[in-house]
């Protein structure tokens, strides 16, 4: 799992059935601060997130799968699982 911010919407045309209905954002990985840590990627939204939120991404394709409950063929490998309230630095 990976704590990042949501950049913004993505947008197309043409895409894989799995995707319709669903939202997907460009997500930035941050640090507990706040601070950019990594590249950006494309997650799909489970947790009703808009841009700005921080959140919390599951970037591992078995657990995708499961919540997603569409069998082992899911191109999917990247799922918003929960909005983050607040981060109390260590």
């Amino acid at each position: 799992m990976r704590y990042c911010r949501v950049v913004g919407p993505v947008w197309a045309s043409v895409k894989h059935p799995a995707y319709n209905g669903r939202t997907l954002f460009i997500v930035q990985p941050v640090d507990e601060r706040g601070a950019d840590t990594g590249s950006t990627f494309v997650a799909m939204d489970h947790a009703q997130a808009g841009p700005g939120d921080k959140v919390i991404v599951l970037t591992e394709g078995n657990g995708v799968r499961q919540i997603l409950k569409q069998g082992d063929i899911v191109p999917i490998r990247s799922i918003i699982v929960g909005i983050v309230d607040h981060v109390e630095p260590a």
